[in-house]
Order: C-alpha cells, then structure tokens, then sequence
C-alpha cells in the first residue's frame, strides 16, 4: 500500500501493488491515466503487507474521509514540503 502526493495540485493518490518500485516508475512515467496529469508526484508513505487482502483493505480505508483524515496527520510532520493549501 502506497500514497503518492501531486506536486501540480496537492491531491493524494492512494494503491497497492507487489513490486513498489516498478509501480512509481509508471506513475512518474504517466502509464497510469489516473496520475498522467498531476505529474510530478512524489511518494510520502507506503506499508508493507503479507498478503494482498490485507493491503486492499488499508487502502479502502485510506480512500475514507476518516482514512484521509488518518492519513493527512500521519504524513504531515515526515513530509515538510507539502503543496500550498494541502491542510
């Protein structure tokens, strides 16, 4: 489970995957249609999980407004440089 922040607009992306690295390449490199536009992104927090459910059901939770909430607060103090207007 993976949380990556638009440089262009602030907004959090939130997934999963099984290989972290090759997933922020297609990110950074716009093969995904639901970042292509809000490149640059920059990765702020991910976990590791020890089965998919497991990582699919923290990244539903992190699409809650709760989760957001959740989220934005475990992010803010190790992410300094946060867009304008992020809070």
């Amino acid at each position: 489970m993976y949380v990556l922040i638009s440089r262009r607009d602030g907004r959090l992306y939130v997934g999963s995957t099984s290989d972290l690295e090759r997933r922020i390449t297609d990110h950074s490199t716009g093969k995904n249609i639901s970042t292509a536009s809000r490149r640059p992104l920059a990765l702020v927090y991910f976990e590791g999980h020890l089965n998919k459910s497991d990582a699919l059901r923290r990244e539903r939770y992190f699409k809650t407004a709760k989760g957001k909430v959740t989220l934005k607060q475990m992010i803010r103090d190790s992410y300094r440089e946060l867009p304008e207007g992020f809070w």
